[in-house]
C-alpha cells in the first residue's frame, strides 16, 4: 500500500484499482519511494518494546526502521508482490498476509500498530476496532504520510511550471493534466489519523518532520511512476508523459544525467494510545 492523490472522492472500483496497483511496480516502489525518517519511528516507539505491527507495510519503508525498536515486528501487507519484496529486503521482520480490517495478530499482543502512507486505503472504523483488539492497553497507534513537501522550493517551482503548461496547451498541457490528476494526498479521503468520538483511544497528537533528499532526473521520473493514477495509465500515454517530463526537467530545470536537485520532503505523523 502507499500514499497517493485524488482531487475528488474515488468510486469503490477506482479505489480498489488504485490501492491494488502498486504491486505491479513493487521493485520500483522499493527503489524510488523514500520512506519516513528514523525520527518518526523514534517518536512512535521511544523505548524498545516486545512487539509492533506495521499495517499496510508495502515494501517495508517503515518496517526496516521498526526492527531496531521492537523484539518482534509483524509486517502486514495484502499484496503478495509487495510483501515478497518486503520479505526479501527486511529479513528482521515477519511478513504476513492481511489488511487493516483483519490483522492476523493475537489479541492484546502488540505495544504498537503503525501505518506508513497506507492508512487512507483502509476502512477507518473497522480498522480502529481491529487495532484496539491487537494493542495491549496503553499501546500506541501511529500513522504517517511521507512525500515531497508541496511548499518546498523544488515543488513550488514545479507547480508554477505545471500551471504555465496548463495555460500554454500542447503536450505540456497533457503532462500538467496528468500531474494535477492526483491533487492532495489521500485518494479522496483524509490524509490524517482521525478517531471518531466514542472509540477507545486517547487524543491524537501530530508532528511534522522535514528533510532534503538529492534526486536526479531518473529518481524524479521513477517517483512519478509509482503514483497509482500513473501506473494505471495506458502505456502509450505514460510513455509520452515520461518523455515530456524528462525533456522539461532538462531544458527548463536543468536536471539531467547525474545532476541532482535537493527536494524538500515532509512526513506528517500522528499517534494516539489505546484506552484500557
Amino acid at each position: 500500500m502507499a500514499a497517493d492523490d485524488a482531487t475528488t472522492p474515488l468510486t469503490d472500483a477506482e479505489r480498489s484499482a488504485r490501492s491494488s496497483s502498486f504491486g505491479s511496480i513493487a521493485a520500483d516502489y522499493e527503489r524510488y519511494r523514500p520512506g519516513p525518517p528514523a525520527d518518526v519511528a523514534a517518536w512512535f516507539v521511544p523505548e524498545p518494546v516486545d512487539c509492533v505491527v506495521d499495517l499496510g507495510a508495502g515494501t517495508g519503508a517503515l518496517t526496516r526502521l521498526l526492527v531496531d525498536r521492537a523484539r518482534e515486528v509483524f509486517a502486514v501487507e495484502p499484496d503478495d508482490r509487495m510483501r515478497a519484496v518486503l520479505a526479501a529486503e527486511v529479513t528482521g521482520a515477519r511478513a504476513l498476509a492481511g489488511r487493516g480490517e483483519a490483522i492476523p495478530v493475537p489479541d492484546a499482543s502488540a505495544q504498537g500498530v503503525f501505518a506508513s502512507s497506507s492508512w487512507h486505503w483502509m476502512d477507518p472504523e473497522p480498522t480502529l476496532a481491529e487495532v484496539h483488539r491487537v494493542l495491549a492497553p496503553g499501546g500506541v497507534l501511529g500513522a504517517v504520510w511521507t512525500g515531497p513537501d508541496p511548499d518546498g522550493p523544488f515543488m513550488s517551482q514545479a507547480r508554477a511550471l505545471v500551471a504555465q503548461m496548463s495555460d500554454d496547451g500542447g503536450e505540456g498541457a497533457e503532462l500538467a493534466g496528468s500531474l494535477s490528476a492526483g491533487g492532495p494526498a489521500g485518494a479522496g479521503t483524509v490524509d490524517r489519523l482521525e478517531v471518531p468520538r466514542g472509540m477507545p483511544f486517547g487524543p491524537v497528537e501530530e508532528r511534522t518532520f522535514t528533510w532534503d533528499i538529492a534526486l536526479d532526473a531518473d529518481d524524479l521520473l521513477g517517483l512519478l511512476g509509482t503514483l497509482s493514477w500513473v501506473i494505471l495509465m495506458p502505456e502509450e500515454q505514460r510513455t509520452r508523459i515520461f518523455g515530456t517530463a524528462r525533456r522539461l526537467l532538462a531544458e527548463v530545470l536543468g536536471i539531467e544525467g547525474p545532476k541532482t536537485v535537493d527536494v524538500a520532503y515532509r512526513a506528517v505523523a500522528y499517534r494516539t494510545t489505546r484506552a484500557a
